[in-house]
């Protein structure tokens, strides 16, 4: 059966997940991390692409990200893909893949999961054992958002700014979120569907959503018709 195209709609947030082929390294040193950020930045500006998350892993990464255009996802991490490649090959003196076939991304719904969302992301690492807390990891978006550090590369969603009315109130308001984390039902979730690119939401979400996109939103379910129904994780 031929796989269905991804499901990208502009101004949505998208829910992105790049894995290293086999589950390889996809980082050989510490001035890989940067690079990859770099070319991020780049072509997030260039293709129109609000990236408002992200956390590097040592053999994968996720992104969260609103396209302004229907190509500008896409474009950008393909973009980002090629040029990382080439990148990464030169410097290890190697040749052929490096990711797992193509990204795996879908939509999520704003009110829900967006700030969920970030949380997952921020919490990969402590989850991973790497680090006990999201703030001791340097590779993630959560030292911004904690006002550790400014990062020029991110784009803070409406409802990030919403969390205060002050810096400090958003960043501690942030920083309780990450703190209380996401239940186990989120997480399934939030990884299933993007893995599988169904949108994540609720009943009206995913009604309104397909009137916009030939594309199925939510998969069948099995011997029956096409129902618009939320994942797990509500």
């Amino acid at each position: 059966m031929a796989r269905l195209p991804r499901l990208t709609v502009p101004g949505y947030p998208h829910h992105i997940i790049q894995r290293g082929n086999n589950r390889q390294a996809i980082f050989s040193s510490s001035a890989d991390y940067p690079m990859l950020l770099a070319l991020l930045d780049e072509n997030a500006r260039k293709f129109s692409v609000a990236l408002h998350a992200y956390v590097l892993m040592s053999n994968h990464f996720h992104l969260l990200a609103t396209p302004s255009t229907p190509d500008g996802l896409p474009q950008m991490m393909q973009a980002v893909g090629r040029r990382y490649v080439r990148y990464f090959n030169d410097r290890q003196a190697r040749s052929g893949t490096l990711w797992e076939g193509r990204y795996r991304s879908t939509l999520i719904e704003t009110e829900r999961y967006l700030l969920a969302c970030m949380v997952y992301i921020d919490l990969n690492p402590v989850r991973a054992g790497l680090v006990r807390a999201a703030a001791d990891y340097p590779w993630s978006s959560h030292r911004h958002y904690a006002g550790l550090q400014a990062n020029k590369i991110l784009t803070p969603h409406s409802l990030f700014w919403g969390l205060g009315n002050t810096p400090f109130g958003r960043e501690a308001a942030y920083a309780e979120m990450v703190h209380a984390g996401t239940s186990p039902e989120q997480q399934l979730a939030l990884t299933q569907s993007a893995l599988n690119g169904w949108a994540l939401g609720g009943d009206h979400f995913i009604a309104e959503l397909q009137k916009r996109t030939d594309r199925r939103s939510v998969k069948n379910a099995p011997g029956r018709p096409v129902l618009h129904k939320a994942l797990p994780g509500k």
